[in-house]
């Protein structure tokens, strides 16, 4: 028997042993891409919270809180707070907390969450 004929088949065979550990590193690393943007995405939902509650005239800090939660889509939106204060006091501040997805954002998440915060100058009504 020819060495050619023996070894047939031998790449499919090293492949498929292959395959789990190159599917669970393929979902990892998608797991830390997910929690990359969780903290992008708190971090720029608790800045355009703190931008709408600075520019309010009235009820500042109820918009806050929803500029805080506009921008993000429906997905993201589940068990996501923000939360807005410090207004009289010539600092707002704005704190958001987004739930990070196991894989798919809309499905289960981990038992931890992503915190934004921010803070800006109250801007003056004259």
């Amino acid at each position: 028997m020819a060495v050619k004929e023996r070894d047939r088949g031998q790449v499919t065979i090293e492949f498929l042993g292959m395959t789990p550990t190159i599917i669970v590193t393929l979902v990892v690393l998608w797991q830390l891409v997910l929690v990359g943007y969780a903290f992008t995405l708190a971090g720029n939902a608790a800045d355009e919270a703190v931008r709408a509650g600075t520019a309010a005239e009235y009820d500042g800090e109820g918009k806050c809180e929803q500029a805080g939660l506009d921008k993000l889509s429906g997905a993201w939106k589940e068990g996501t707070t923000a939360r807005c204060g410090g207004f009289g006091t010539g600092y707002i501040t704005s704190d958001v907390s987004i739930e990070v997805p196991v894989l798919f954002p809309g499905t289960i998440s981990f038992p931890f969450t992503v915190k934004g915060h921010a803070g800006a100058v109250e801007e003056g009504t004259n």
